[in-house]
């Protein structure tokens, strides 16, 4: 058999280069910050040059600068506060879900916009609205309200991580369980949460970076008093005063590498876990 050679036609040549460009374009835009935040990670400078050659200054500053202490406090409340918030959001986010996938359809089209719009609404306006709140209520200031308020602002994440999922789950799953004897609770741990499990890993897993990425909420609702800091705020007390110094590139940079790890991590997770799924159907 002769295998065909015919070539593109010029046109569809040059509209295959200008794709491709376009899409070098938007890679470069996105990315090319990030890859020179991490390689001025180890010039050890803020000027953006490498006066002091290649070197591992920046991250030995992370344990013996000065700000050391203050830093690291900054760190454990932002993995505090982000870890608990993100947890709490992920099980109400959850259970929330399935109700709404539950609901009638004119009920359920008027509970999911209202999740959507914690979501689309300025950041401002939710903080300075939980602020009001929790002055109304005498909540007291710390890590109380601001646990709150990143569950508050996290859930509705969630939720939209977990639809997408039961949506395209079979109906008939859940009832089959009840029918072969299981028990509602029972019915939901072990067959609906299994299969609705990706979206919930997904939800938590944004959850959780939106809650170490937050700062309106956090500024304008942790205290003046209470002298907490996240590793956003801490950010922005400390630049705002002597500018980013070259530890702080370091710090962005391993926060980089973890996240990237992490996704990576569950998408080769995923992909082994479909690839056992494929032979188990072959060998049926």
């Amino acid at each position: 058999m002769v295998k065909s050679t015919e070539k593109k036609k010029p046109a569809e040549q040059v509209k295959s280069f200008f794709e491709k460009f376009y899409l070098f374009i938007i890679l470069a835009i996105l990315y090319a910050p990030i890859l020179l935040l991490v390689i001025y990670s180890f010039s050890n400078s803020s000027n953006f040059n490498f006066d002091q050659g290649f070197n591992f200054k920046a991250y030995v500053a992370i344990f013996t600068s000065d700000k050391s202490p203050e830093l690291w406090t900054a760190i454990g409340n932002t993995l505090l506060i982000a870890s608990v918030s993100s947890v709490i959001a992920t099980v109400m986010g959850t259970f929330a879900s399935i109700g709404i996938f539950n609901l009638g359809k004119r009920a359920r089209r008027l509970v999911e916009n209202v999740n959507q719009f914690p979501i689309i609404n300025s950041e401002i306006v939710m903080a300075v609205s939980l602020m009001v709140f929790f002055v109304t209520f005498a909540f007291p200031e710390g890590y109380l309200r601001l646990i709150i308020a990143h569950i508050a602002f996290c859930t509705p994440y969630v939720v939209l991580s977990v639809l997408p999922k039961l949506e395209s789950m079979d109906p008939n799953i859940y009832e089959a369980a009840l029918d072969l004897g299981a028990n509602p609770f029972k019915a939901l741990t072990k067959v609906m949460i299994p299969i609705i499990s990706p979206g919930i890993v997904s939800g938590f897993v944004m959850a959780f970076v939106m809650s170490m990425d937050d700062f309106i909420i956090t500024q304008i609702n942790k205290g003046a008093a209470t002298g907490i800091n996240t590793l956003s705020t801490y950010i922005y007390s400390d630049a705002r005063v002597q500018g980013l110094e070259p530890f702080w590139y370091a710090i962005f940079s391993i926060i980089l590498v973890v996240v990237l790890a992490a996704l990576l991590t569950i998408n080769l997770v995923k992909i082994q876990k479909q690839k056992q799924k494929d032979r188990e159907a072959k060998v049926q």
